[in-house]
Formats: structure tokens, C-alpha cells, sequence
């Protein structure tokens, strides 16, 4: 196994199939922000969502996808140009990954790109016992979707945040309370049929126990953006209480503990 893959193995600590998969994940999630930053991606974009909380802030939940927002709105901006030294830097350490860009149907200020690679060539890479290796499906594909937002809010701030694994780099990323501001964008107004987003709630009260600030503008922007929020007024921290107390209203506690807990590794807590 490649050294520098075999030190971001060890704080995983992995018992099962499950923990190896997740190690896994986590893993290519990291060499990927390695190869964007190779490619001077972060001097365009930053980092947000639930995956940069878990890598950059310490969320104790498992992500993901990759979420990126442009610095500023860009109508021709194209992630294709980036995808090739994705591919690159993960073949470096030994894995045999793809990137696939996605077609829109729609028209949207969202790119999409999946990494899709085999489970169990992947899983050999990191050395999985053959214990676990036997009850992986030869055709199971682990795939991490990648999204960036080419025509996003304003008014955030960045910072830069560092890793040292698999060599010290440079990654910027939302700053705390407007990462909070999205996650709440995220609780008042996405809309899931009969389906509770779990993680979302997991991650507030993540926000609540560590870092309860939010940029109330920045939620504001979203909102008007996404229109939910479309009068002259602007949002108070009234309203927006009002808003959330009507969330925790009608939410099912008991579908968000379901969602959510195959993305904690101690389930108890929930």
C-alpha cells in the first residue's frame, strides 16, 4: 500500500465492511481536493456543505459529495477543464478512478461530475482483509458526486483551511456561519416529498453544540435566490425563528434518526 494512503488509513480504526467503505470514501474525497488544488481550482471556488464540515471543521457524520461555489457568478465557467487532473492525482496513489461529467436536461447554474470506480479494486488498494473483501458484489461501484455552483449568493467569506494528508495543501472553504447559513437554507427549504433529510437536522444540532452563529444575510441571499423569500423585507431574526420553530413543528424525529444513521459510526448519540 502506498504510504502516504496507509497514514490516512490508520485513525479509521476499521472493523467491518461498512468502515472500510467509508474509509475508503473519505480517502478518494481527499485526493480529489488535493488535485483541484493542484489545478488552481481554489483560486475560482471554495469548499461548502456537509463533506467540507466533516474534512475541514470536524463534523462527526460521514459525507458524501462534493459541494464548490465560484468566489462570484461565471455564465461560462466549465468544471471539465478540471476533471482531467482529478483523474490524475487519484491514479497517482493507485486507484483506477473515472470521472464522468454530467449532461444537463435543464438549464441550471449547478455542474455536475461523478467519480465512479469499483468497490472492490478500490477496496484492494487500501488492503482490505479478505474477510470483508468476500461479501462485496464484483460490479459495485463507489461514486462521489461533484457540484459547483456557478452563479451562487453573496455575501460569504472564505478562509483557508489546511490538510496534511496525503501531502500538506491549501483548501478554501466557507467560513463557519455562512457554512451554517447554507445548512439552514437547507432545513427551511429543501423539499424532500415524505422524506426527511436526517443529516440536515444531525448538522444543526452539530451548529448548535460548536458553533452557533449564523450570517442571517447570507441565508437571505439564498432564500431570495431560490425564491423563498420574495418580499422587499428583509429577514429578521423574527422570521426566522418563526421559520425554523415551524420546521421542528412538522418534523418526523423519528424518520431523521432513520436517514441518518448509516452515516454515524456511534449511533448512540442520535
Amino acid at each position: 500500500m502506498n504510504e502516504a494512503i496507509a497514514r490516512m488509513l490508520e485513525p479509521y480504526e476499521c472493523r467491518s465492511l461498512e468502515d472500510h467503505v467509508q474509509a475508503l470514501r473519505e480517502i478518494l474525497q481527499e485526493i480529489a481536493l488535493l488535485g483541484l488544488w493542484r489545478s488552481k481550482f481554489f483560486d475560482k471556488a471554495a469548499f461548502y456543505g456537509g463533506t467540507a464540515l466533516r474534512i475541514l471543521y470536524g463534523l462527526d457524520r460521514f459525507s458524501e459529495d462534493l459541494d464548490f461555489s465560484l468566489l462570484s457568478p461565471v455564465e461560462d465557467f466549465d468544471f471539465s477543464g478540471y476533471t482531467a487532473a482529478l483523474q490524475k492525482e487519484l491514479a497517482a496513489f493507485g486507484f483506477d478512478v473515472r470521472v464522468e461529467q454530467r449532461k444537463k436536461v435543464l438549464k441550471s447554474a449547478v455542474q455536475s461530475a461523478f467519480l465512479k470506480a469499483n468497490t472492490l479494486k478500490q477496496l484492494l488498494v487500501i488492503e482490505t482483509a479478505e474477510e470483508y473483501l468476500n461479501s462485496v458484489h464484483r460490479e459495485q461501484l463507489i461514486k462521489i458526486k461533484l457540484e459547483v455552483d456557478t452563479d451562487p449568493p453573496q455575501q460569504f467569506d472564505t478562509q483557508t483551511r489546511y490538510l496534511l494528508q496525503p501531502i500538506p495543501f491549501a483548501v478554501r472553504v466557507y467560513v463557519l456561519q455562512d457554512l451554517f447559513a447554507g445548512k439552514m437554507h437547507a432545513i427551511l427549504c429543501r423539499r424532500w416529498k415524505t422524506r426527511v433529510k436526517g443529516r440536515d437536522w444531525y448538522d444543526l444540532v452539530w451548529y448548535a453544540a460548536n458553533y452557533p452563529q449564523l450570517h442571517l444575510a447570507h441565508l437571505e441571499q439564498r432564500m431570495r435566490q431560490s425564491g423563498h423569500l420574495n418580499d422587499n423585507k428583509p429577514l429578521s431574526p423574527k422570521s426566522f425563528k418563526e421559520l425554523l420553530f415551524n420546521a421542528i413543528k412538522i418534523l418526523e424525529i423519528d424518520r431523521v434518526r432513520n436517514e441518518v444513521e448509516p452515516f454515524v459510526k456511534n449511533p448512540e448519540g442520535i
